[in-house]
Formats: structure tokens, sequence, C-alpha cells
């Protein structure tokens, strides 16, 4: 693994901003991103799929894009995903983010629905097809919701062959034990193992080697000290702090998903609406309730921040 990677650390998930009625809310959205940043994140990641990449219009991805690179206006790296099916279309985004100011693209291998799933010399020439298209790195999310076995020495061949693959996002079962043999075979080629899943299976992942994490973006500044400490040598500063936080990591992985980090920024003011877009449902008051209840014990910043 090289000893100094381009990028490391804490990168949360940027939540889309919706209104009641479901419309873009990009004031919101900058406030969103303001807080995101001065509760300490290292980077930014936009359009995943807790950003509810899956109910936005093409229009819409590119209006997110520019609006959110141009208020980040270089104040930390941004990670833009631009996964598709469509090696072409996937290649196109990927050049836009990157023309945009994007310092990395976030790409799931290719599927579609339940049952259409690429082999992997489809998916070695996808992303190729996207390495030839850009100049910045790739970071290839392995994520169940994919449905696409991806081994690692699939993977770890794909960084040795694809100039730009050199992120992994591991975020399957048994996370900890695929980085540790992703990092085996791929040796150099290697530069991000990063941990997912809203940092439920965090530390077990940074002993394992990993050196960035992309999680929820509700309470940076609880994971960010805990990836600091680790990646500084002082591991039970870290393993401390995980202990003090997990609780509420566990509630947003177990209980709410991807409208934990909305939810609790509207109860801290920052925005006007934590709703999804339809179909997707609210979350419920009691499960909202247990939530902010959960966060207030550990002062999470985002609670306070706009007040």
């Amino acid at each position: 693994m090289p000893a100094t990677p381009r990028f490391r650390g804490v990168f949360p998930v940027v939540p889309t901003i919706f209104t009641e009625t479901g419309a873009l809310d990009l004031a919101g959205q900058k406030r969103s991103v303001d807080f995101m940043i001065d509760a300490g994140s290292d980077g930014l990641a936009i359009l995943a799929n807790f950003s509810e990449q899956f109910v936005l219009s093409d229009e819409e991805r590119q209006v997110l894009t520019r609006t959110i690179l141009e208020h980040v206006a270089g104040r930390v790296p941004v990670i833009v995903t631009t996964s598709h099916f469509s090696s072409r279309i996937c290649a196109e985004r990927s050049r836009e983010a990157e023309a945009l100011g994007a310092a990395m693209v976030m790409v799931m291998p290719p599927y579609h629905g339940a049952t259409i799933r690429v082999a992997e010399p489809g998916i070695e020439q996808f992303y190729r097809a996207v390495s030839d298209a850009i100049s910045i790195p790739i970071m290839i999310q392995d994520a169940p919701v994919a449905g696409t076995p991806l081994s690692a020495a699939f993977l770890a061949k794909l960084a040795r062959e694809v100039a730009a693959v050199a992120y992994f996002k591991i975020e399957v079962p048994f996370a900890a034990g695929k980085l540790r043999e992703l990092i085996r075979l791929g040796g150099d080629a290697i530069e991000g193992p990063w941990d997912g899943e809203e940092a439920i299976t965090l530390m077990a992942d940074l002993d394992a080697g990993a050196t960035g994490a992309m999680t929820g973006g509700g309470y940076p500044d609880g994971i960010v000290p805990i990836v600091r400490d680790y990646l500084a040598g002082n591991r039970e500063a870290a393993q401390r702090a995980y202990d003090r936080w997990l609780p509420l990591i566990n509630y947003e992985n177990r209980q709410c998903g991807l409208l934990a980090a909305k939810a609790l920024m509207l109860e801290g003011g920052i925005i006007e609406s934590g709703a999804p877009r339809a179909p997707l449902a609210p979350l419920h008051p009691a499960t909202r309730a247990g939530l902010i209840e959960v966060a207030r014990r550990l002062d999470a910043l985002v609670l306070r921040w706009a007040r």
C-alpha cells in the first residue's frame, strides 16, 4: 500500500436535501455541506446511494454536482458518485465530474434490477472505459446492493491493471477480512482501502488496514477523531471514542439508514425538511425520536451548529 495515499480520513456522504414537496432545496443543500465541513470532514462524497441518487434525474445530478462543488470551492476534496450500467454514460458522467472539480469518482460495478449482471471480463472492460476517460482516481464501491460478487483477487487485479482504479469502499459482510486480503494481494496498487456502511465495522476495518471511511453525514465530529487517532497510532483513544459513539452509529445503521443525517440536520435547524423523495417513506416519529435522543446524549454538533 502506498505510504502517502492522495486521500485518507473521513469522507461522509452528503444527503440530498428536498423540500416537503420533493423539489431540490439548494439553499439547504449548501447549509448541509457547510455543517459537514465545519464538523471536521476530511472530504465529502456526493450522489451516493445514501444521497438518494436513485431518485434523481440526470439534470438534477448535474445541478447538484455543479452547485456543491462550486459551494465547497476547494475547502475539502469531493468524491462524486457516477455509477451507471452503461460504460459510456458512466465515463461521460465521470469526465463531467472531473471537469467540475471532483477529486475522485466512486463507481459501482454495472448491474440492473435483481437479475441483470455482468461477468468479470465485462466488469474489467467497464472500469477500463471509465479509467480511459479521466485522470482522477476511481473508487470501486463493493456493496451488497449491486448483487455482484467482487473477489479480493479480482479487485486486486483491477488495481494493478486499470490505471485509475486505486480506491475501494468495502461494505460487504466480513469487510475486515476482505480488506486484509485485498491489501495482501494488491500491495502498492491498493492506494485507498476504505470502510463504509456508516462505520458499523470501523474499528475492525481500521485494524485490517483501512485508511479511509465513507460514513453517514450526520456526525463527522464523532467519527473523524476516531480515524485520526487511529491513523496517528493512538488505537486506545480511537477505541474509547468508538465505544462512545457506537450507539449512534448502530442506531443509524440498523434503524434509520439514509434518512438519519437529514433527521439530525432538521432537528438542529440546519435544513427545513428531512423528507425523502417518494416513494421512500419518512422515518416513523418514534424512530426519529430515538435517534435524536442518542445524539443528544453525545452532544452531537449537528444539534447545535445552526443555533
